[in-house]
């Protein structure tokens, strides 16, 4: 063919054929397939992915920012000690976060020996790994180790345990920042702060207890390396759980990680050969809010709450609580441990051990609440809230819906003294003042009847006598007069001042009674202010709150002088009567285990036996025991006649006066006697001796005696009081024997006090 023929087939279309030996194959591989993979081109196209990939990341470090931090790796518990720093209870999520300086550095060398030898080098990613991770996600092979420390606490802070791709991308963007915008330690804290132990302990401080019963900062290397290794599989290196299998992985991890520590020079080989492997303790169950517990707890909380307010930490309680319920606070109660067992075994063995509801019904609606508080510190050293936190929510200790009856009489006196009243013949109020004490006797102002005109205990008539005596035998009318010759707004502000709540409270001559509410963690304060020389004293149930990033302070519980000296002291002095002489001789001075231990006290039962108490002190304890008639069913207030298989009454002198004498002299360290300030003894002796009388004196009160006052306490009595009679104001349903009372005793020539277990039999 010649050219032009060439040339005109090729307009037309058609192709020449091929040259002969020539394959048309080999001569489109070479043009076709090989044009399109050629070197230049398969490395343009690999930097290129690698540009795009590299731009990618750019586009992601730029977009993604480090986020907040998951609230569920931060939830923490509250932890609530006693006062000698061992572990009362836990509550909410087992978490405590420390600071990492709380923790030894080989203990924290120990986490980096394990997870990430280089993490004090690195930048906080692994690159090798995190490939590996992500082909592994890819190709559904699951999750493999890799991460550093860094990254895997971005995981567990800031991110999810998912496994995807977009995730791990997350985790090394973020992990890079982290790394660039905060210090290792910081990073390594967090680290060991969120992650999981097992046992229920997330966090080195919760895993420390839970493993050795020791805080993160009394760790030891051998412990802490342990802990460490437990962090890639807690479940299965537990020791106490674990087969021979785990037991033997869990050694190895831990010879690893301490040869890992060896390497990097954390540690020497010579102090490695003689370390040996530390088996944890076995498993404890965490303590829970059962017998006491809860209402130690509740009290601590509420304490915790009130100062949030105060301090303006919190606006309101109810934020105070849901910033309580955060947790990450670690609470020390001032509630000292044998104290407090001390406490309950006195309860159980004088009341509740003698309480059979199957055999009397009253016995099911008896409540016992008691505090106990150093007069010298205010601390709260023991409590007893109810029979159990489970089954009796309301704690018995802070209550203060029930009257507080004859225990108030004091702070009627402190108030008198402290004023320096008269009565309505002008006479110094003191304790041998004389007062008339019939039964009804209607209380004067001047000429004016204030119409009020109250009952003693079973309309006992006691004639004239002392104040003090009034006090042993706690003669209502004779109270009833003070107030008034005090003045009741004096006498009610005087009660606020030692420690009362008087909001609200009205300044009749009916609340001479104590028929104002008040709890015995109130009345401990009153007789605590009374015992430190009437310097006020708040209880304090909370010693001090530890948290990682706030500070809560609390006021000083021992504050300033609320009434004198001579009042406080003088108030005492009356009261070692009523101990020696009086509502509460049984029950405390003829106790065996006193010792000849200096006591004051007073005994209270109100009307109609819906509480009885019983508050006294040492030199250096204060407490209030109260019992409560409580409907077990729709928890009204209810008598408690008979409870406990008494005669008829349950008095202050009784059950309340056994349990508080049991409880102090088996916690009391040495005798120990007042130091008082001043010029009237106790138990003080009138020149003369009263006459029991039915009928009223002509005179509200008469002059003192001019004789100087004894300290000695007065004889004993030989004959023992009469049984009582039922109240006059709330009648039982069914009416108790009726006695006539004697018309005197060979010391007062008074009659005794109903008040006073011997009165009626109370076992």
């Amino acid at each position: 063919m010649g050219r032009a023929e060439e040339r005109r087939a090729r307009q037309r279309g058609g192709r020449r054929a091929a040259p002969t030996g020539r394959s048309s194959s080999g001569a489109t591989g070479r043009t076709g397939i090989r044009r399109l993979f050629t070197w230049k081109k398969i490395v343009g196209t690999f930097f290129g992915l690698c540009l795009l990939g590299m731009g990618a990341f750019i586009v992601l470090y730029m977009m993604i920012d480090i986020p907040e931090g998951n609230a569920e790796a931060e939830s923490q518990g509250n932890v609530y000690r006693y006062s000698d720093g061992s572990v009362m209870a836990r509550s909410g999520f087992n978490r405590e976060i420390v600071d990492l300086a709380r923790v030894p550095k080989d203990v924290q060398r120990t986490f980096v020996a394990a997870e990430n030898k280089t993490f004090y080098k690195d930048s906080g990613v692994d690159i090798k790994g995190t490939a590996r991770g992500v082909l592994n996600t890819l190709s559904g092979k699951g999750a493999q180790g890799g991460s550093t420390i860094t990254q895997q606490y971005v995981k567990n802070y800031y991110l999810s345990q998912e496994q995807t791709v977009t995730r791990k991308m997350k985790e090394v963007v973020i992990s890079l920042k982290l790394d660039r915008e905060k210090s290792k330690d910081y990073i390594l804290a967090g680290y060991i702060n969120t992650s999981y132990y097992g046992r229920g302990a997330y966090g080195i401080q919760a895993a420390a207890q839970a493993y050795y019963r020791v805080d993160a900062e009394d760790l030891t290397v051998e412990q802490g390396a342990y802990l460490a290794a437990l962090l890639q599989a807690p479940s299965q290196y537990d020791w106490a759980v674990a087969g021979e299998t785990g037991k033997k992985l869990v050694q190895e991890r831990w010879n690893y990680v301490l040869d890992n520590m060896v390497e990097q020079k954390w540690l020497g080989a010579g102090d490695r050969r003689a370390m040996e492997f530390p088996v944890p303790e076995e498993p404890k169950a965490a303590p829970g809010m059962e017998g006491q517990t809860g209402y130690l707890v509740e009290a601590a909380n509420n304490a915790v709450k009130r100062q949030f307010v105060e301090q303006g930490i919190a606006e309101d309680v109810k934020q105070a609580d849901a910033l309580l319920d955060l947790g990450g606070y670690t609470i020390t109660l001032n509630v000292d441990k044998k104290k407090q067992a001390a406490l309950e075994k006195a309860v159980k063995a004088k009341l509740t051990s003698r309480l059979d509801p199957d055999e009397r019904d009253v016995d099911a609606d008896v409540q016992a609440g008691a505090v106990s508080v150093d007069p010298k510190t205010g601390a709260v050293v023991a409590m007893y809230g109810g029979v159990d936190y489970v089954k009796h929510f309301t704690n018995n200790a802070t209550r203060d819906d029930y009257q507080p009856a004859s225990t108030f009489k004091p702070v009627i006196l402190a108030a008198a003294v402290d004023q320096g009243a008269e009565t309505q013949g002008g006479v110094p109020i003191g304790a041998d003042t004389i007062y008339d004490g019939t039964s009804k006797r209607p209380v004067r102002d001047g000429d004016r009847k204030v119409g009020f005109a109250p009952p003693n205990e079973d309309d006992v008539d006691y004639g004239d006598v002392t104040v003090q005596e009034a006090m042993n035998k706690s003669v209502n009318s004779v109270f009833a007069q003070m107030g008034i010759d005090v003045g009741m707004t004096e006498v009610v502000k005087v009660a606020g001042d030692l420690g009362m709540d008087t909001e609200g409270v009205e300044a009749v001559p009916a609340q001479t009674l104590g028929s104002m509410g008040a709890s015995p963690l109130e009345m401990a304060g009153v007789y605590a202010t009374l015992a430190n020389h009437g310097k006020k004293v708040t209880p304090a149930v909370v010693k001090s709150v530890e948290h990682n990033s706030r500070s809560v302070e609390f006021a000083d519980p021992v504050g300033e002088q609320v009434i004198s000296r001579a009042a406080a002291d003088t108030v005492t002095s009356v009261l070692t009567g009523v101990v020696d002489d009086g509502t509460a001789r049984r029950s405390v001075r003829e106790n065996p285990l006193r010792g000849g231990q200096q006591v004051a006290g007073k005994t209270g039962t109100s009307d109609n036996n819906k509480s009885a108490w019983f508050t006294g002190f040492t030199p250096e304890l204060v407490t209030s025991v109260g019992l409560f008639g409580e409907d077990a069913k729709n928890h009204s207030q209810v008598p408690m006649y008979k409870a406990g298989g008494v005669e008829y009454r349950v008095n202050g002198g009784g059950f309340p006066a056994e349990i508080w004498a049991a409880y102090t002299f088996g916690v009391m360290d040495e005798v120990s006697r007042f130091d008082l300030d001043t010029d009237q003894g106790a138990a003080v002796r009138p020149t003369r001796t009263p006459s029991a009388t039915t009928s009223p004196s002509a005179t509200p009160s008469q002059e003192p005696t001019t004789q100087a006052p004894t300290t000695e306490a007065p004889p004993e009595t030989s004959s023992a009081p009469p049984t009582s009679e039922p109240p006059t104001s709330e009648p039982p349903t069914s009416a108790p024997p009726t006695k006539t009372p004697p018309t005197g005793s060979p010391t007062f020539g008074i009659p005794g006090d109903p008040d006073d277990p011997q009165s009626d039999g109370s076992q």
